[in-house]
Parts: C-alpha cells; structure tokens; sequence
C-alpha cells in the first residue's frame, strides 16, 4: 500500500532500542494534513492527492487557494503538496492523513531541500584537490584547467565549477521508520533526512523495498 505524508524536520534525537542500542533519529512533525483536491485518472489522466499542512493566519492566503480551502471545507493551511498514490480513489476530500498512516519498521524515501550553502568553490563543492599549498604556488584554491586549448576551445558542459552549492530538492531512501508518535503527530525516522530545523519534506513510502 502507497502512503505519503508531509512535515517540517524538528531536529535530531537518539532513543534506545530493546537491546539497548542507541539508535540516531531524525524527529518530524508529520500531520495532520487534510486533503484539499483529489485527482483521477477520469478527469485528470492520473491518480493523485493534493494535500495541506501548516499553520497560517486567513489574512496571508491568497483568494484562489481560499476559494480550494472552502470548497474543500478545509480551514486553510501553510502548505500544499501533491502526492501521486495508487489508491488515491479510495480516499476523499476533506479527510485527514495522519502520522499513524505509517508503522514502526516500514521502509520510507524522504525528500527535501538540503542546506544551502551559498556560492562556493570547487574544493568544497565538488571535493576536489588544491594546489601546492608552498608560498611560491600562487594557486591554492582555484579550478585549474577547463578544457582543451585550440580545439574544440570552449567548455564543456557539466563541467564541475563554482557556483551554488546545496539549497536543491534530494531524495534519501530506504530509510527505516524508528518510532511513531500518533498523540504528538511525530515520526522519529533511524538516520539523517535532508535539510535545516524546519525543512518542508516528503515522507513515503520506498520505491525500491516493496514496503
């Protein structure tokens, strides 16, 4: 069975296992998100849910998104995602999802914006390798050689230069759900998921797992 949710990334924790393993977790605040707009294959040439989540004062939603809340009749919210499901006919507008969609064990893909890190060099982007690093180089930090000198005399393309380093939309998956907090409407998730102290991410479940 397809699930999905979206939440904000509240930080990172540890709990204890059974055995008494310390287990690393990422804590997100998954929920409630109510379904605003739902798609089918009928009318729009695929199955898919649009749903909200977030707080928000009335005064700062813009009239057309009002005007899908009331028609919803969903009080209106911060954020709204699309979310492809393959029983999304068996849910209906105006219905929640919540956190407790998902199970202890289950096997999820996360994604999110990683942390931006402005416009930095290539030995911090790309990992690459200095110059000389004795008083007579002259070049410790820089790109080095582009390409080739007479021919073809240009650039190639995708060729790892400077420029804007994180702030980009990554998918981490077969990540393992650690614990669930349905009074809380919190999913403590084993490992690191992407971006900064609430980050906007994606929770569902794993393409690749089955699960």
């Amino acid at each position: 069975m397809d699930k999905a949710i979206i939440g904000v990334k509240l930080g990172m924790s540890q709990i204890f296992a059974e055995d008494g393993r310390v287990i690393p977790v990422t804590v997100v605040q998954a929920g409630p998100c109510p379904i605003v707009q739902k798609k089918t294959v009928e009318k729009d040439g695929y199955d898919a849910l649009q749903i909200a989540f977030g707080e928000i004062k009335e005064k700062n939603v813009n009239k057309p998104q009002k005007g899908q809340f009331k028609k919803a009749n969903v009080q209106p919210k911060r954020f709204l995602r699309e979310i492809k499901l393959k029983d999304a006919k068996n849910y209906e507008v105006g219905q929640e999802i919540k956190c407790d969609v998902f199970k202890v064990g289950d096997k999820i893909d996360v994604v999110g914006k990683t942390r931006g890190r402005g416009f930095t060099g290539t030995v911090q982007r790309w990992n690459m390798h200095t110059g000389p690093m004795a008083h007579g180089s002259g070049y410790h930090r820089g790109v080095g050689s582009m390409g080739s000198n007479s021919d073809p005399s240009r650039v190639f393309k995708n060729k790892k230069m400077p420029g804007q380093y994180g702030n980009e939309q990554v998918t981490i998956q077969n990540l393992l759900i650690a614990k669930v907090d349905a009074e809380r409407n919190l999913l403590l998730i084993k490992g690191a998921v992407p971006g900064v102290k609430g980050t906007l991410i994606l929770v569902r479940s794993s393409v690749k797992s089955g699960k």
